[in-house]
C-alpha cells in the first residue's frame, strides 16, 4: 500500500543541475599541509581550546572541548603538530575571523586510542553525553547539536522520526551519493535515534529525482528487516527539503508558525547526521570528515570526502577550479552565501562549494519597484506575504516586519526567484533580522546596566537604612539619667551595647574629675604657716623696691 503524500503550499523548481557531480564515485581528498579547525562549528557555545601550540595530536582526539550543553565538541581530523591557536578567516559572508587550531598534519594519520561505550546498556543520557562529545551535529546545514534532538521531552516519546534525504536545492548532491553507498549505515543510524527517542516510526523523505538513492535506501530497509523503517519518495518541488515542508509532506502535520515539530511528535534529522550517529556510536569515529560536492564553474564537478579544517582553495584545486571564476559560494544558488576567501577552511556546516561565473550565473537585472503581483506570496512555502515584509524592512519599520512574522522566513528564495521586478528580497529580509538582533543585544546590554545601577542604589539605600535603625537602637538604650561618671562608676547601659564608647565615657569622666580637683585645690583659704610664708614674701619685695638702685648688687 502506498503512503498517503500531503502538499506544502508555494514552492518553484527551478533547474536541478544535479547530473555533473554524480557521474563519479566519491573520491577522498587528501589532506592539506595545515589544516584549520574552528572551534566554533555549530549552533551553541564556542568549545575552549584543549590543546596547546607544539602539543602532537592523534586523530579523533578532542581539541575543543563542549562549552555547556548547548554546544557540542571539536576534533582533530588526523594527526600531527598544532601550530598555532589564534583567529581564522572563517567561511562567513561577514568575512570576520574567529578561534582555530591549526594542525600541521604528519602523514601518519594515527588514531587515538577509542573508548568503549557500550551504548545498549548505558542510560539515554550518557549517550548524549557521548554524542555531544564525539562532535555529532546537524549536517543539513543548521549544524544543531543532535545530542540535544535527541530527548524525548516531557512526553517521554516521539510519535514520528523523519529522515531528511530529499535534497532539494540545485547542484548540491552529497546526501544522494551518500544514500548511494552507505544506505545501511544511515538506516542503522536511524534505528539508534528511533530507540532513543522511543518513536513508532521511521519515514525516510527522499525526492523522485534520486531513483539510485531511493533504491539503495529501500534494498537495506528490506535487509534490515524492520517494519517500522519507510522509505518514501516524495514529489521534486523547492523546498521540500525544509524541515516543515518535508513533515507536511510526509505526514500531513502543518506545524505553525512559532511551534515546533516537537510539539506534533515528530522529530527531523538528515541522513548524514544519522549516519554520523551510527559511526560515533557503533564504530568509536567522532565527526572528523564530511562529504561535500563541488560543482559550478570547475573541470570536474564531483563529490569528496573531504577533512574538517581543509582550506577551500585545496578542494577547489582538486576539482580545477576555471579562471573565469567571479565568486565563491558555500551552500547552493538559492541559499549558499558568498564566501569571503579561499584560506577560508571546510567546516561541518559545508555541504556544497559552488564556483560561480558570469556565464554560469548571469549578473542580477536592475532592481526595480515593487508591483505588488503577489507572485512571491504564491511561491513562499511558509505562508508569509514577503511583499509586505519587504515594505518594512526596506523602510526600517522593523515592528511591523516581525507582526508580519519576519522570524518565520526560512530564507529559501523562492521570492527572488519568482519577483518580475528582480528584488533581492531575502537579502532585504536578513539585513532586517540582523538590525533586530543588533537591537535587542543593545537593549539586554542597558537593561543589565540599569538593573545594575538600580541595585547599586537600592544597597546604598538599604545600608543607609541600617546605620539609622543602629543608632536608633542605641538612643532607646540610653538611661533616662545618667549616672555621675566616676573612676568606679557602674556600666552603664550603653556599655552592654558599645564597649568602645563606654571606655571613652569613663576617660573622659576621669579628666573631668581632675579638673574638678585642680580648681577647688587652687579656690581654697591658706592655713596660718601658708599664711607667714605669703606676708614674708611680700615684705622681701617691699624692702627691694625702697633700696636705691646704686646700692644693688649685680
Amino acid at each position: 500500500m502506498l503512503p498517503r503524500l500531503f502538499s506544502f503550499n508555494g514552492g518553484v523548481k527551478p533547474d536541478p543541475n544535479k547530473g555533473d557531480s554524480t557521474r563519479e564515485p566519491i573520491a577522498r581528498l587528501p589532506l592539506p599541509p595545515q589544516l584549520v579547525v574552528p572551534l566554533h562549528q555549530h549552533i551553541g557555545g564556542t568549545p575552549r581550546p584543549l590543546v596547546g601550540v607544539g602539543e602532537r595530536v592523534l586523530r579523533g582526539q578532542r581539541v575543543g572541548g563542549a562549552d555547556g550543553n548547548v554546544s557540542s565538541a571539536v576534533h582533530a581530523p588526523t594527526s600531527g603538530r598544532v601550530i598555532a591557536v589564534e583567529s581564522r578567516l572563517m567561511p562567513h559572508a561577514s568575512g570576520l575571523s574567529a578561534p582555530a587550531i591549526v594542525i600541521e598534519p604528519d602523514g601518519e594519520d594515527r588514531h587515538v586510542e577509542r573508548e568503549a561505550f557500550d551504548w545498549h546498556a548505558a542510560s539515554p543520557g550518557e549517550v548524549r553525553d557521548f554524542l555531544r562529545d564525539a562532535g555529532v551535529v546537524g549536517l543539513g546545514g543548521a549544524v544543531f547539536p543532535s545530542h540535544l534532538k535527541l530527548n524525548p521531552g516531557k512526553a517521554g516519546h516521539t510519535d514520528t522520526l523523519v529522515l531528511n534525504g530529499a535534497e532539494c536545492e540545485p547542484f548540491i548532491t552529497c546526501d544522494d551519493m551518500l544514500m548511494r553507498t552507505e544506505p545501511e549505515g544511515i538506516l542503522r543510524g536511524a534505528l539508534i535515534m528511533k530507540k532513543m527517542l522511543a518513536a513508532r516510526q521511521v519515514l525516510v523523505g527522499i525526492e523522485d529525482n534520486k531513483p539510485e538513492a531511493a533504491a539503495a535506501l529501500k534494498a537495506a530497509a528490506a535487509a534490515l528487516g524492520d517494519t517500522s523503517l519507510e522509505v518514501v519518495v516524495v514529489p521534486t518541488r523547492y523546498p521540500a527539503g525544509g524541515a516543515k515542508q518535508l513533515i507536511r509532506v510526509l505526514t500531513g502535520i502543518e506545524v505553525p508558525h512559532g511551534s515546533r515539530s516537537t510539539d506534533y511528535g515528530v522529530q527531523c534529522f538528515n541522513v548524514a547526521t544519522s549516519l554520523a550517529v551510527f559511526q560515533a556510536l557503533e564504530q568509536g569515529e567522532p565527526l572528523i570528515r564530511r562529504i561535500v560536492t563541488v560543482a559550478g564553474n570547475v573541470e570536474r564537478p564531483r563529490n569528496f570526502e573531504v577533512a574538517i579544517g581543509t582550506p577551500i582553495g585545496f578542494v577547489f584545486a582538486h576539482a580545477g577550479l576555471k579562471p573565469d571564476t567571479d565568486k565563491l559560494i558555500m551552500g547552493g544558488p538559492m541559499m549558499g552565501m558568498p564566501l569571503p576567501g579561499v584560506d577560508a577552511p571546510v567546516v561541518k556546516a559545508t555541504n556544497c562549494l559552488l564556483a560561480s561565473s558570469a556565464a554560469l550565473f548571469p549578473p542580477p537585472e536592475p532592481e526595480l519597484p515593487c508591483i505588488r503581483c503577489g507572485e512571491c506570496a504564491r511561491a513562499c512555502p511558509a505562508d508569509l506575504q514577503p511583499f509586505e515584509l519587504y515594505w518594512h524592512s526596506r523602510s526600517r519599520n522593523f515592528g511591523r516586519a516581525q507582526e508580519y512574522h519576519l522570524f518565520d522566513c526560512i530564507e529559501c528564495g523562492c521570492c527572488a526567484y519568482v519577483c518580475p521586478s528582480h528584488i533581492p528580497l531575502v537579502d532585504y529580509y536578513r539585513y532586517a533580522k540582523s538590525e533586530i538582533w543588533a537591537r535587542e543585544r543593545d537593549k539586554d546590554a542597558a537593561d543589565s546596566a540599569r538593573e545594575r545601577f538600580e541595585f547599586r542604589n537600592w544597597r546604598a539605600e538599604r545600608e543607609k537604612e541600617e546605620k539609622a535603625a543602629r543608632l536608633a537602637a542605641r538612643s532607646a538604650a540610653k538611661p533616662a539619667a545618667a549616672p555621675a561618671a566616676t573612676d568606679g562608676a557602674a556600666p552603664t547601659a550603653d556599655a552592654a551595647v558599645d564597649p568602645k564608647k563606654a571606655l571613652i565615657e569613663a576617660a573622659m569622666a576621669r579628666a573631668k574629675a581632675q579638673k574638678e580637683a585642680v580648681a577647688a585645690k587652687n579656690t581654697a583659704e591658706p592655713d596660718a604657716a601658708q599664711q607667714a610664708q605669703i606676708d614674708e614674701a611680700d615684705a622681701r619685695r617691699a624692702r627691694a623696691a625702697a633700696t636705691p638702685d646704686s646700692e644693688r648688687t649685680e
